[in-house]
């Protein structure tokens, strides 16, 4: 997606009746609140429907649109909410404004069920999707076309996104802010939500606790990534966190991924992308100590894992977010929301 520097960021929300309410609020609450006083860039979100009659909601809640699907030509990002009844048809015009927007290459995102959407819309056809881990199958029957995965939050194939359901659709909306507007944004969103503000779309749908020992060992493996994050330029094993908690190495991984819902060092990696994505932006530190800081070793590693986990380069981030958020020295704890 092209940020655009000398306007609002573009967010179209496609409405119509059958789309839940739910993913309305999200997306509402993620582009529709004014945060600029606490640094967040300035969004334009707009409620886009085939007509601009009233669209019903369950529960006996409605939304009004402000704009006609003509809208969705001056978009960034269009963003599809999860439905109701997850077969819901959508107005052919709706799905005939989606595919005209995809041919333009503007950035498409559906929540949950939204999946379905993108699907009768023929957008994912030959392309990898998620939705909601109870829905898999019926997408699957529906849409024999799409490459449903499973185990993951969210994903994206092209300029097309989907997700997981409920929280998933908080996660893809968070990582999309940060993907356009940097992670300091993204960051104070989610603390004005209270909401956790980086969960890595390959995460787990569900975590699952067969046995007491999952709670009883809460404590130990919190203490052992407590540890990791305040110390974060240092190296870390799996085998030293789990002296840290008390384990066996083997133990503590099967335990760190049934209760996380990833491997410890792919947790530890997206920690430290966070981390060096704060410095890149916050600070005018050079890059071998970005890098020494964020617990990469080398600028090099730490370009590596850019290029992989966010198709850029450290460099071409800090020209892209550098000074967008409040300037605040690194050990400074982030305010409140």
């Amino acid at each position: 997606m092209t940020v655009p520097s000398d306007r609002p960021f573009r967010i179209a929300l496609v409405a119509f009746p059958g789309v839940r309410a739910f993913d309305v609020s999200v997306i509402t609450e993620v582009w529709g609140v004014d945060r600029t006083d606490r640094g967040v860039p300035a969004f334009e979100l707009r409620r886009v429907a085939s007509e601009p009659a009233s669209v019903p909601l369950r529960g006996g809640l409605s939304l009004t649109p402000d704009r006609t699907l003509s809208w969705l030509s001056r978009a960034d990002l269009i963003v599809v909410p999860g439905l109701d009844d997850h077969v819901t048809p959508a107005p052919d015009p709706v799905l005939e404004a989606l595919c005209r927007a995809h041919d333009r290459g503007t950035a498409i995102a559906a929540l949950c069920g939204g999946a379905f959407t993108l699907a009768q819309a023929g957008l994912l056809d030959g392309r990898r999707a998620v939705t909601h881990w109870n829905l898999t199958e019926l997408l699957k029957a529906r849409h024999p076309g799409v490459t449903v995965v499973r185990d993951a939050l969210f994903l994206h194939d092209g300029n097309i996104w989907t997700s997981a359901g409920t929280a998933a659709g908080i996660d893809l909306c968070l990582h999309l802010v940060r993907a356009t507007q940097g992670a300091e944004a993204a960051a104070t969103i989610a603390r004005s939500m209270v909401t956790a503000p980086f969960r890595t779309g390959t995460q787990a749908q569900f975590i699952e606790h067969p046995t007491p020992h999952a709670d009883r060992d809460a404590d130990a493996l919190a203490q052992a990534r407590a540890y990791a994050l305040t110390r974060l330029a240092e190296p870390h094993t799996v085998t030293g966190l789990a002296a840290r908690a008390g384990m066996s190495a083997r133990t503590f991984a099967r335990r760190f991924q049934a209760t996380t819902g990833t491997t410890p060092m792919r947790w530890l990696i997206t920690q430290r992308i966070a981390a060096a994505q704060k410095l890149l932006e916050r600070t005018d530190l050079a890059l071998p100590e970005v890098a020494r800081r964020a617990g990469f070793g080398s600028e090099v590693t730490m370009r590596q894992h850019f290029a992989a986990h966010l198709a850029t380069s450290p460099r071409d981030y800090r020209l892209a977010f550098h000074g967008r958020g409040s300037r605040r020295e690194v050990d400074t704890p982030a305010p409140g929301p």
